[in-house]
């Protein structure tokens, strides 16, 4: 009877440790940079051990399927910057290029402002059907400094300089459109009701996409709150052919010292941004710091000592 034949046994699976599936130092380069996961690599070194020829063997996979499904979808939008984008991208390259802008900075303490408001914001609004706003004490404090350093109220024509005696405030409003800067037209001559009822009409213009040209042009000085979007610093550009612009910020309760004590006050960081072609530092700290006296001190610099009566109540 013919002698049976045994089936060949298989080969003794490789002993699992700690190294099995792990690829060696040279080979984890490798496939990280090939971009593979060593769990796709069948590890042919002692116990499974991922070697660098191993990791030189594996192939790249193919762009799609599961690397798709682990990274998710990917695509880019490409659509054309409309006239308004295009004109206003234009005209801040052109600021940067053609002057010599500089920022310089400061810090406001809010606190009476805040009282002002507090006290008489009901009053206010009850007389004159407007809101008694942070805008119009910063409005007054910058007319106030314009007249004490009239070269921040001027701009650059070729090699001439022009200044105003009057004060074009253009203020920053966020439309549908994008930011808009109508002009409060002497300024100067406003009072907190007027300074108020005027940005009121204004914001509404641009909000409903009502605003002319002609309210939007000619101002001699800008005033820009970041604030109202959470900024707590920032370097804003000059809106040509102006010289300087005003930034306002976020307000903080922060502790400040003052006599001698540590106290928790409202503090708001400005910067003003100006062309040192025409405006020297010593104008342009100086300025800063005639509007830190009025938001400091509105009573005094603003109110004319009277705060019922400069606020017409």
């Amino acid at each position: 009877e013919p002698a049976k034949q045994e089936a060949p046994k298989p080969a003794p699976a490789a002993p699992q440790s700690y190294a099995t599936g792990s690829p060696s130092p040279a080979a984890k380069k490798i496939l990280d940079e090939k971009g593979i996961d060593a769990s796709q690599v069948s590890g042919q070194g002692r116990d499974g051990r991922i070697t660098k020829t191993d990791a030189e063997l594996a192939a790249v996979p193919a762009m799609g399927g599961s690397l798709l499904t682990a990274t998710g979808a990917r695509s880019t939008t490409t659509t054309k910057l409309s006239v308004l984008r295009r004109k206003i991208a234009q005209r801040l390259v052109s600021v940067k290029n053609e002057t010599a802008m500089l920022t310089t900075f400061n810090e406001v303490d809010m606190s009476e402002i805040f009282r002002l408001r507090k006290q008489y914001k009901d009053e206010f609004a009850q007389k004159h059907g407007v809101g008694l706003g942070f805008m119009s004490f910063f409005t007054k404090a910058v007319t106030r400094a314009l007249k004490l350093y009239p070269d921040v109220n001027a701009s650059i024509d070729g090699d001439f300089k022009i200044n105003y005696d009057f004060c074009d405030i253009s203020i920053a409003v966020s439309g549908p459109k994008g930011l808009m800067v109508p002009v409060l037209r002497n300024a100067e001559n406003m009072s907190f009701k007027g300074v108020e009822a005027n940005i009121k009409d204004l914001a509404v213009k641009v909000r409903d996409g009502k605003i002319t040209v002609d309210e939007m042009t000619g101002g001699t000085f800008t005033i820009t709150n970041g604030g109202t979007f959470g900024s707590m610093l920032s370097t804003p550009i000059i809106n040509p052919p102006q010289s300087a612009i005003l930034g306002m910020h976020n307000i903080i309760q922060r502790p400040v010292a003052v006599d001698g004590q540590v106290v928790i006050r409202p503090m708001m960081y400005v910067a003003m941004s100006y062309d040192h072609r025409i405006i020297d530092g010593k104008e342009s700290v100086g300025f800063l710091v005639a509007v830190k006296e009025g938001i400091d001190n509105p009573v005094e610099f603003l109110l004319g000592g009277d705060e019922k009566k400069g606020l017409e109540l």
